[in-house]
């Protein structure tokens, strides 16, 4: 519990911090998010594979499987298991550079539109303003799912 808390408190740490203006969030990047989501990801897998060998094993084919399935079975299952450190960090790093964008781009619009038209531009800032909410919003949800998907990972292997 100790280590999903501090992953938690670092995740949420580094995910608002970047929203501040001027400052890089490393969470955007794909590199670092696999550099934290494979080590844990295989620490839950050989955890479980060292404590209860046969059940962390047994996920891999379900019961009442039919014989003839039971090959593809245990090979969509494997490569399930093998993406999950893939999809953890893919879906961190997406939900959050997709903000970060939207932001940018957004606040380019209201910028250039403002001595443009000031009545859109002012339309614009509202949108830019509940857009950076939604973005707050959006950093404590994904830490809160990388940690909780986690966290299932180890209760499935233990």
């Amino acid at each position: 519990a100790l280590v999903l808390t501090s992953l938690l408190t670092f995740l949420l740490t580094i995910n608002l911090l970047g929203l501040l203006p001027y400052t890089f969030t490393p969470t955007t990047q794909l590199s670092i998010n696999l550099a934290l989501a494979f080590p844990l990801w295989l620490a839950t897998l050989l955890t479980g594979l060292r404590h209860q060998p046969s059940a962390s094993l047994g996920h891999l084919l379900p019961e009442g499987t039919p014989t003839p399935l039971i090959p593809a079975l245990i090979l969509i299952e494997t490569t399930s298991l093998l993406i999950r450190p893939l999809a953890l960090g893919v879906r961190l790093t997406a939900n959050l550079t997709a903000g970060h964008l939207l932001i940018q781009l957004i606040s380019t619009a209201t910028t250039v539109l403002l001595p443009l038209m000031p009545a859109v531009s002012l339309l614009t800032i509202t949108v830019l303003l509940l857009l950076t909410v939604l973005e707050v919003a959006v950093a404590i949800i994904q830490a809160y799912v990388f940690v909780l998907l986690l966290s299932l990972y180890l209760q499935e292997n233990i």
